[in-house]
């Protein structure tokens, strides 16, 4: 007997990762897709499927939302999941503290999974930064590189933060108080006490990640780059069909990976 698919809203279908999880999602017989969406009316369809607005009518019949757009959507899409009891997947970057504290406010009614970034290998990453910090203590100095391509507006990226908060973990520190300088396409930038971050943005670069550690007398580095943009769709699929066996509360790729 065939299990029920996992109904599924993808928002901002416009964006670069709205229409690879609208391609990922077709081909994956988990789920079928109820709704794509825009912040505005659009008259033509996206591989077969008419865009809607963001409203209770479009999200009514779905299971879970999956959700790559800006901040300011994001909320939006919360006070109609919330309303609607609908699990909502968050691959958001850029938010405020405010925001964040939101999120949080909201998770406690619905489930929601929210992560800078959906793939295995960053999440493993940010446990390795993690693991690192821990065993350097307070005598190595840190900072964070990432690249992406030109079109990404907010800086550090998300999965920088993701990987500063590592680091912040690992010598058991808040991460808004270790927060470091925060530069944009810089050839170079400085090591500190607090984690400082380079942000490259150029080209199509799909994302490139690096957390650095160094002593003086040695560096160490941990690195990861993307090659396909699909990485992260499966990732946030994954996302969504773990999250359908979750009650109301605030997840991320670690606690769906079982990392310790």
């Amino acid at each position: 007997m065939k299990s029920r698919k996992i109904k599924l809203t993808i928002t901002g279908y416009l964006g670069r990762m709205g229409q690879q999880l609208i391609k990922s999602a077709k081909k994956d017989e988990r789920f079928k897709i109820n709704s794509i969406t825009e912040n505005k009316i659009q008259k033509r369809k996206f591989l077969g499927i008419l865009p809607k607005l963001n409203n209770v009518e479009t999200f009514k019949n779905s299971d879970v939302i999956i959700d790559f757009t800006i901040p300011k959507c994001t909320l939006e899409v919360l006070k109609i999941a919330v309303k609607e009891r609908k699990r909502v997947v968050i691959g958001t970057t850029g938010f405020s503290k405010r925001e964040e504290n939101i999120i949080k406010k909201v998770s406690k009614k619905i489930p929601i999974l929210k992560a800078g970034n959906m793939s295995l290998g960053i999440n493993l990453l940010m446990y390795l930064a993690e693991i690192t910090s821990k065993s350097l203590g307070n005598n190595y100095l840190s900072k964070v590189y990432e690249a992406h391509h030109k079109f990404k507006k907010d800086h550090p990226s998300g999965t920088a933060l993701m990987l500063g908060q590592g680091v912040a973990s690992g010598r058991n520190k808040s991460f808004y108080k270790i927060l470091g300088k925060k530069y944009l396409n810089k050839k170079d930038f400085p090591y500190g006490k607090k984690i400082n971050f380079n942000s490259i943005r150029k080209g199509n670069i799909i994302g490139e990640h690096e957390v650095l550690f160094s002593s003086g007398k040695e560096i160490i580095k941990l690195n990861h780059k993307a090659f396909d943009r699909a990485l992260y769709s499966e990732g946030a699929l994954a996302a969504a069909s773990w999250l359908m066996k979750k009650k109301s509360g605030l997840y991320s790729m670690r606690d769906l990976l079982n990392f310790k």
